[in-house]
């Protein structure tokens, strides 16, 4: 299965630079949406994709996105919702305003995001939703209350989609990326080559599992470096 057009929200450099290379390699129409769509120019233009402004976090925004998306006759059968925040602190200390914005932003959005993928595939007859989780998707770490809690909640939301869906011809995946990620600003270190994930690599797995044939789906794929305990 090839895409013939995809959205990745929450996009930027990394995994979701990473993704929207390996799709527009395929010939699939790449559109990426984020807070601030200037930064995504270069990457756009690289691919021959286009950049589109949304705060997944805010209903009126996901739905005008969607609306855009409709307008320009670009309709994704493959969605990939990206974005996470991270807030670490004592539970005791952690600002109850700022713990509701991670959740907005690692969860909601999804939710967001996600119903409005799910109307069009549905009405399409098929399509491709991905949820990008982490090692807090399945285990809360001290000081990380709210980054669990955004992630664990994004995992639940995939995985009912999943059970409502798969039957209905559009295919859920959650992936689970359990540790860190290689980039510019997170070099591998030099005494541990292997320590930390290439996002080309994750990409190809997460293509692959969204673009699995039918008889043989998968929900969640768990990705970690060789050398990570868990």
């Amino acid at each position: 299965m090839r895409f013939q057009s995809a959205l990745i929200v929450g996009a930027g450099a990394g995994l979701s630079a990473s993704l929207a290379r390996q799709l527009a390699a395929q010939g699939t129409r790449v559109a990426l949406a984020a807070r601030n769509a200037e930064k995504l120019a270069p990457l756009a233009a690289e691919i021959g994709g286009m950049a589109l402004a949304c705060d997944a976090a805010r209903p009126e925004a996901v739905a005008a996105l969607f609306a855009e998306t409709d307008r320009l006759g670009f309709a994704p059968d493959c969605v990939i919702y990206n974005p996470s925040r991270r807030l670490r602190g004592a539970i005791t200390d952690l600002d109850p305003a700022a713990v509701a914005e991670v959740l907005a932003i690692s969860a909601y959005g999804g939710f967001l995001v996600g119903q409005q993928a799910a109307r069009r595939m549905l009405a399409r007859g098929g399509g491709a939703i991905g949820f990008t989780g982490a090692s807090a998707s399945v285990k809360g770490y001290a000081l990380s209350a709210p980054f669990a809690m955004g992630k664990f909640a994004l995992r639940g939301l995939a995985q009912s989609m999943a059970r409502e869906l798969h039957p209905q011809g559009v295919h859920v995946v959650h992936l689970v990326i359990d540790g860190g990620i290689r980039s510019e600003h997170r070099p591998t270190p030099a005494d541990a080559p292997d320590s930390l994930l290439d996002p080309d690599a994750i990409a190809a797995t997460y293509l692959a599992a969204l673009q699995q044939p039918r008889s043989a789906w998968s929900f969640e794929v768990e990705l970690r470096p060789w050398v990570e305990r868990f």
